[in-house]
């Protein structure tokens, strides 16, 4: 686990750096952008690739990025699992601290799903324990976050809302069954996955790499067993297999024109397990795609959805998309 005085010197090196950021890209999710102009100055042999990489989020604003990530799946699966919320010694840090809406325990039906929710709230917390270990002071806060299931306004039935799951005025709840939680998750669990894929090629210092590549492999194993889970019900459930098809298309309709998401059924009614590209490859998101999802939107905003102000650090904004 990472000192705090390890990740000062990895910031006070990058400080001018920082200065010389333009304004857009720290205050953009277009973590994406940067990487491009980065591949596109290298290929042409430009002298400016130290600009370009300029142009790039900080270690720790990836970290702290990721860390939002982690406080709103610590905080479902603490609920679901436990009936609480994480301890109040990990809320605090930079920005606005904000509270939880919603989340309550789920009476599970299932002893092996049950004990897969237990296991993963583990494994949330602990990352969010090691991230803020090893951004120190510059950890952010947790910010004000919705996992609210009784509320027909909430993120939860906004984002059922939007996949067909649900008509006008209903509400979606996570908690009701063992079945709505496992979908509940399966929001949340590809998007972690993708989402530190997105990032990892950015980190610079290779601890941070290390670290955040063993996060990714954790949310991978999350997001398999949350799928292999929903698949298995879903042969004797055709509806829940519906529902897993209507949530990818729905992420994929946020997150740009390019048709990546994938559910748990592929050709030939065979499963996907593990959605990947032709080459065997996870496919990966940038930051403004992520929040994409997580606010609900094709707009560039920077709040809404299961973060209703936003996330905490630079990068907070969404990408717009037609």
């Amino acid at each position: 686990m990472l000192d705090t005085s390890t990740v000062e010197q990895i910031m006070i090196k990058r400080a001018e750096k920082r200065a010389r950021r333009r304004e857009f890209f720290r205050n953009s999710g277009g973590l994406g952008v940067g990487l491009i102009a980065g591949v596109a100055l290298s290929a042409c042999g430009s002298d400016n690739e130290a600009v370009a990489q300029s142009n790039a989020p900080t270690d720790p604003e990836i970290l702290n990025f990721a860390l939002n990530l982690e406080y709103l799946e610590a905080q479902f699966y603490q609920f679901a699992a436990f009936g609480n919320g994480l301890p109040a010694d990990l809320l605090a840090g930079a920005g606005t601290q904000g509270a939880v809406r919603g989340g309550r325990a789920v009476a599970f039906k299932d002893p092996v799903v049950a004990q897969y929710a237990r296991e993963i709230a583990g494994d949330e917390l602990q990352h969010v324990r090691f991230l803020r270990a090893a951004l120190g002071t510059s950890a952010v806060a947790q910010p004000a976050i919705d996992i609210d299931g009784a509320s027909p306004a909430s993120a939860f039935s906004n984002a059922a809302r939007a996949a067909g799951l649900i008509g006008p005025g209903q509400a979606f709840d996570p908690y009701s069954s063992d079945e709505n939680f496992l979908l509940g998750a399966y929001i949340f669990e590809d998007v972690g996955v993708t989402a530190y894929k997105g990032a990892s090629p950015l980190i610079q210092n290779k601890t941070f790499l290390e670290a955040a590549a063993g996060i990714l492999a954790a949310e991978a194993y999350h997001a398999g067993l949350v799928r292999t889970v929903l698949y298995g019900k879903g042969l004797a459930t055709p509806a829940l297999r519906t529902a897993t098809v209507a949530i990818s298309d729905a992420r994929d309709s946020l997150d740009g024109s390019s048709d990546v998401d994938q559910g748990i059924v592929g050709t030939a009614d065979v499963s996907n397990i593990v959605p990947l590209d032709d080459n065997g490859i996870a496919f990966s998101r940038t930051p403004g795609d992520v929040l994409n999802i997580v606010y609900l939107t094709k707009e560039s905003v920077t709040q809404g959805g299961f973060f209703p102000n936003g996330v905490n650090g630079a990068l907070n904004l969404s990408s717009a998309y037609a």
